[in-house]
């Protein structure tokens, strides 16, 4: 049986209509297309989902929509971070009531607090809720890192199960592999180190390219889960400038704008996120065709 919330998550996007609103048909598809790819957790609300610019009200009705759509098949791990104790604790609760199954908690941005005060933060959230929670380890966004002893010291607390680790620092997640319990996951922020932080005794990835691509992430994780190395090596060479091209600009969007191309959203994005450049707009494109994934013709000059 496999662990909660170990293989691929992928971190939806969120749909916007034309005049700014949540697409919750869009958010029922999309959801729906990765359950029937095999995905084995559903991450609304996140980074790679606008979350900054959604109200405490939409990120419930995308929660709950998810949920509708993963109940039975996938597991939700709900956005629940900031730079606010107070406010995740609430948000918190909102997932929880929503049909979250567990809580992925950035570690506050902006203030960028101690270790003492990461691990007081993500203290209190614990103690708030019954929900699992795994650690959300991004620096190059948050201007924080969670370093290996404070992530050691968290997993002792009891519903505090894992981290996903986007450090980019192989070294720490090889650190963090050697120094927290064999219970607690470890999943991968960055797709292409996915398969060398699994290497390492990680336990999948929380990923991004499993938005256009996600039975071929599946089939990767799978693959190295049954020790089908050259069948894993070779899912990830495929993926690999898909993987790529998702962050040539900030995501999300490298990778919204390659679903609008696919036709699976429309292209609206809400400010501060914009659509690529056209350099790289052509960039995405041309690694999307490379890799077999449809392109919409006529959708894509006025994404």
């Amino acid at each position: 049986m496999r662990v909660p919330f170990s293989g691929v998550g992928t971190a939806l996007i969120t749909p916007f209509n034309h005049d700014g609103s949540v697409d919750t048909a869009g958010v029922s598809r999309l959801a729906r297309r990765q359950v029937d790819a095999g995905v084995h957790t559903l991450v609304p609300c996140g980074t790679t989902g606008e979350a900054p610019t959604l109200s405490v009200d939409e990120k419930r009705q995308i929660i709950e929509l998810v949920a509708a759509e993963a109940k039975g098949r996938a597991l939700v791990l709900a956005g629940a971070g900031g730079y606010d104790t107070q406010e995740v604790i609430h948000m918190a609760g909102v997932a929880k009531a929503a049909g979250a199954d567990g809580l992925l908690s950035v570690t506050p941005y902006y203030n960028k607090p101690t270790p003492e005060g990461l691990y007081q933060h993500y203290h209190a959230i614990a103690e708030s809720t019954d929900l699992p929670i795994v650690v959300y380890n991004v620096p190059g966004r948050t201007g924080v890192n969670v370093d290996p002893a404070t992530l050691i010291r968290l997993a002792s607390i009891p519903n505090i199960i894992g981290v996903k680790e986007a450090s980019g620092n192989i070294n720490q997640m090889a650190e963090i592999c050697r120094g927290v319990p064999a219970d607690f996951l470890v999943l991968s922020g960055d797709d292409a180190i996915a398969l060398p932080l699994m290497a390492l005794g990680g336990h999948g990835v929380i990923s991004v390219v499993s938005n256009q691509a996600p039975a071929e992430m599946v089939q990767l994780v799978e693959a190295f889960e049954r020790g089908a190395l050259d069948e894993a090596r070779h899912w990830h060479n495929q993926l690999l400038p898909l993987m790529q091209v998702n962050f040539v600009e900030s995501n999300p969007g490298p990778v919204k704008f390659s679903m609008a191309s696919m036709g699976l959203c429309s292209p609206v994005y809400r400010l501060p996120m914009v659509s690529p450049l056209l350099p790289d707009r052509d960039r995405i494109l041309s690694a999307m065709r490379k890799f077999g994934l449809p392109v919409v013709a006529g959708l894509t000059k006025g994404v």
